[in-house]
């Protein structure tokens, strides 16, 4: 057999260091959420009653007008955000600040790496969800945030690839972009995570998070949190190989890593995923 022209090599060789760099500086992130009191307090004029009343009359309204408890998106106040980063040194999950933090100070947190750092971001329904919620918590709190609404008129590497555009990869929505941009295609997180056969939800859930909050319980909420970063990561991971920027050893390469960073971790939460992480769709 012949062997193949050096310029195939070098091309081959090429395209597989490329994909070793594709995870490098990727940020995947996930928020969750409460009604925003002191809005619906002003707004409908309910200025007399303690949270939890405030928050049912939130709820009721838009149940009236809409058939669903799901507040518009300009009437929720962030309590958590979480991340999993990967860095060519490192593979960290976390949550932004202290459990004690205000919504500013995770917010500014949040947009700051964006503006420091310029990570690829990844997220399950982050473009219609998560961040709309942060440009409206920015505005309120009056946040700068310049490279993350750079669009090329101060760097024209945006202009083709920027965090805004649906379409560019700056920030990859895996809900959208598997479901071909098709509403009607949608998937949870959780059950395509279980099809992959990782873990999910693990006993908690987004409706479940202001009970929680009105609890005190934080911590709970920022760890569910950070469980949704990891099934995403995961995801993430094999729509890589899918479309073809990771191979069958990266693939479980980059999974070794996260299963070794969860064993290190050593918090119960972290533990519990690695538990129900059985890979039973191999």
């Amino acid at each position: 057999m012949r062997s193949p022209p050096a310029r195939y090599v070098l091309r081959k060789c090429r395209s597989r260091r490329l994909t070793r760099r594709r995870l490098i500086n990727t940020l995947v992130f996930d928020i969750e959420t409460v009604p925003d009191l002191d809005f619906g307090r002003r707004y409908f004029g309910l200025e007399d009653m303690d949270d939890d009343s405030v928050a049912q009359a939130m709820f009721h309204r838009r149940r009236q007008a809409s058939g669903s408890e799901f507040l518009p998106l300009h009437q929720h106040r962030v309590v958590a955000i979480s991340c999993l980063l990967r860095t060519r040194e490192e593979l960290r999950v976390w949550s932004l600040g202290e459990e004690e933090a205000g919504e500013e100070d995770i917010v500014r947190r949040f947009f700051d790496g964006l503006d420091r750092f310029s990570p690829d971001l990844v997220s399950w329904n982050g473009s219609g969800f998560d961040l709309p919620v942060l440009h409206y918590r920015a505005l309120r709190h009056r946040i700068a945030a310049p490279r993350y609404w750079e669009t090329g008129d101060s760097d024209q590497s945006f202009r083709w690839n920027n965090y805004l555009n649906r379409f560019h990869w700056r920030h990859l929505d895996l809900m959208d972009v598997l479901a071909g941009h098709q509403m009607r295609a949608v998937a949870r997180l959780d059950e395509v995570a279980v099809l992959l056969g990782l873990p999910g939800k693990l006993g908690m859930s987004g409706d479940k998070v202001w009970p929680k909050f009105q609890e005190g319980r934080i911590r709970e909420i920022r760890d569910y949190c950070e469980t949704d970063v990891i099934n995403t990561y995961l995801v993430y991971l094999h729509f890589e190989e899918m479309r073809g920027r990771l191979d069958a050893s990266e693939l479980e390469r980059e999974r070794h890593r996260l299963r070794q960073t969860l064993h290190a971790d050593g918090r119960p939460h972290a533990q519990e995923f690695l538990a129900n992480w059985t890979d039973e769709a191999e």
